[in-house]
């Protein structure tokens, strides 16, 4: 294909990536305490990035979906066992968050073994985008920590759900439009 209609392919994803920028403050559910009522579009674009690496298909988009839940899941049971294990922490060493990561991530690894939850690097990727937002944002003391949970798993996966669906419009779109082009070049 000649870049003159290659360049068309950057256009419209161009096009995509400044829709989600305008869509952005527009995305409900993303709470105040989140910088809402707007998406967090890192979140989107990097599930966005995801979705291409997962190979690009709507199944894998789904396992996508379904790893960075698996990740939050697994964030949430590293910060509560690490509170159970919080007695084996050091004044230097907080041997009870080791622990609860070492836990945690054998299960995680495990779930490669299950069809439907087997794509692992979103489990890994889903959570440090939580435990991301669990550090850099600050709990509303009136909110309780499982609804802080809630909170930000819900608007992470709503982003993440923008961002998987632009891979896939990416993914149609380019798919349409090499077909059309290969279709009209002169054989």
């Amino acid at each position: 294909m000649p870049f003159r209609k290659f360049f068309i392919i950057p256009l419209f994803i161009a096009f995509q990536a400044f829709t989600m920028m305008v869509l952005t403050p527009y995305v409900p559910l993303t709470g105040k305490a989140l910088g809402g009522p707007g998406l967090i579009t890192w979140i989107s674009f990097q599930a966005w990035a995801v979705y291409f690496l997962a190979g690009g298909t709507p199944k894998m988009g789904v396992k996508s979906l379904v790893g960075y839940l698996g990740g939050i899941l697994a964030s949430v049971a590293i910060f509560e066992l690490a509170a159970v294990f919080s007695g084996l922490n050091s004044a230097t060493t907080p041997w009870g968050l080791y622990i609860a990561v070492f836990v945690v991530v054998v299960g995680v690894i495990c779930c490669q073994k299950v069809p439907g939850i087997d794509f692992v690097p979103s489990y890994f990727i889903g959570a440090g985008v939580f435990f991301a937002l669990m550090t850099y944002l600050k709990k509303p003391e009136e909110v309780d920590r499982f609804a802080w949970y809630v909170q930000i798993a819900v608007s992470e996966l709503i982003a993440c759900a923008v961002g998987l669906l632009y891979g896939w419009i990416t993914v149609v779109f380019q798919t349409w439009y090499e077909a059309k082009v290969k279709k009209s070049a002169p054989a």
